[in-house]
Order: C-alpha cells, then structure tokens, then sequence
C-alpha cells in the first residue's frame, strides 16, 4: 500500500533552504492507520495462520495501539482483549473515547493496576491471562515485535530514496526500527521519542544493526501524553497553515521538533527531509476532554 508525501511550505523552510515532505500514512484508514495498519498487517496474518481465534493486547486509556487492534480483530473475524493500564479507568472507561471506540468493535477489557502493568511481559502474569481468556495471540504493547518492525519496513518506496533525512516519531520504537531497516546508506533517520527516557536505544538496537540514526530527546513535552498550551498552538496553527491534522501524542511533537531543528540550522541548507505521519488522530477527541478539565485550549478537529 502506498500513501502519498505531501509537500509542506512554511516561510521557514523557504528562508532556511530546507524542504518538508510529510508521508500521509493517516490517509490509510481513520481508526486502522499509519503505523498501527503496519504493525498488524504480518501479525494478524501469524494469528490466522497459528489458528488463534483472540488477540490480547496492553495499552493505556489512550492508546492508538488498543483503537487499532479492536477495528484490525474485527474486520479479520478474531475477538480481541486489552490489558489496560490503571485500574481507576475501571469504572468511567465508557467517558473515553478511545476505550468506547475499542468496545464498540468488540473488545473485552481487563483493567489492572498501574504496579501490576508494569509485571506484564512476566511468564507468571500471561499465565493467569492465560487461564482467564484461554490461548490467544499475544501482541505486545504498541505492539512491537519482530512481524511489527517487518511491516513499518514497508512504510518507505523507492521514490523516496530522494530524501536525505527521515524522521519519525517514536513510541516503543518498532516504527523506527523499521524505517531504519529500509533506509539507504545516504539517507540519515532521526527518531522524535514522545516519552523520557534513555532505554528505547537498547529497544531499538533489538530490530536494528544499522548505525544512520540518532534519537533526538528534547521535544517530548514532559512525557507520554503530556502536552502544553504552546503544543497545542502550534498543532493548530500547523493545521491552519498546511491542511495536515497532527495529534498530540506523537506526530504533534515530531513537527514541532522538526521545525524547531530547522530554526536552530540543525540542517544543512538543500537538505530535503521526509516525516512519517504515523496516524494517531483517534486519539484527540480524548485529549480534548482531557484539556477542557484543566483549561487549556482545545485541538481544532
């Protein structure tokens, strides 16, 4: 599957000699978009193949991963369970709209708390899901795997060999993995980590013996999920100016890294770079709600 890259003109760019393409994977489907179509595609196939009949997934209240693997299960006639992160959710999970969304296309939850989730991958923990759910095809969180990396692979075409830089954001860091794999020698990959912390380099290098790639760590706005009143400006503003919805978890911060890097001449002039819209955009309707309770402003839909 193709998608098509889109041209952005900032006055920035112009001033700077750089140029900005962006990769509209959110273009693929609203809910099965972007990296999460990706990561799926080989492991929905493993699943059908290996003759399970359920997919069991983790994710917080929010995550894009839990959407997609809902609709993804659905559509292949396979019933779907997500772990989710916080037992607090328990009782107003039908006030999120991620999680409804998940629900409405068939997906069974279990909620465990927030010390608990942290013992998921343990052999004791599937186990007792094991034995709650019977046997099923077990996806990890974000759902990062071996299948996941073989399907981002997919994400570049030979018509962007024309790109000298190629970035994307990062979550649990298979979606890099995989673009790095599929990256040329001449070509350099930066990855935006929408979350702190060091360790996704280690979690990288599983899936990747190349070395054209950096992470670049300073635009994650305080961690997972977490946004502020000038992100959400310029997510707006981006939108008015280009057309291209970005959500605030991920894609959101990689633009706002990105252009922040071209600002300070991180970029040598005639640079030409590539950003990969990994979807995500299931997930503002809940961030709106999220920031209506703290006042701050909302995302423009």
């Amino acid at each position: 599957m193709h998608t098509e890259n889109q041209s952005v003109q900032l006055p920035l760019l112009i001033e700077k000699q750089v140029s900005l393409s962006i990769k509209r994977e959110d273009l693929i489907h609203p809910l099965f978009s972007g990296n999460k179509y990706r990561k799926l595609k080989y492991n929905l196939e493993a699943a059908k193949s290996q003759g399970f009949d359920t997919l069991l997934t983790f994710g917080g209240a929010f995550s894009n991963h839990i959407a997609a693997t809902a609709y993804a299960g659905k559509l292949q006639g396979l019933k779907t369970v997500g772990v989710i992160r916080g037992e607090e959710i328990s009782a107003k999970w039908e006030t999120n709209p991620t999680l409804k969304l998940a629900s409405e296309h068939g997906m069974q939850f279990k909620f465990i708390s927030r010390d608990a989730y942290r013992d998921k991958n343990s052999e004791a923990f599937i186990n007792i899901l094991k034995s709650e759910f019977g046997a099923f095809y077990l996806l990890p969180e974000g759902g990062s795997n071996v299948l996941a990396v073989k399907g981002c692979e997919e994400i570049l075409t030979p018509e962007d060999a024309q790109f000298d830089m190629i970035c994307s954001s990062v979550g649990t860091g298979g979606t890099l993995a995989g673009i790095i794999n599929a990256s040329l020698p001449k070509q350099g990959v930066l990855g935006f980590p929408a979350l702190k912390g060091d360790f996704l380099i280690e979690d990288i290098r599983n899936f990747t013996s190349k070395e054209n790639w950096q992470l670049q760590s300073d635009y994650h706005f305080g961690g997972y999920a977490k946004v502020s009143a000038e992100l959400i400006h310029f997510i707006n503003d981006f939108k008015e100016r280009t057309q291209i919805p970005l959500d605030p978890i991920y894609t959101g911060k990689l633009l706002y890294g990105i252009l922040e890097l071209v600002k300070k001449d991180h970029f040598e002039p005639k640079t030409k770079i590539l950003a990969i819209h990994t979807g995500g955009l299931q997930s503002i309707s809940g961030m709106n709600a999220k920031l209506k309770k703290k006042n701050l402003p909302q995302i423009k839909l």
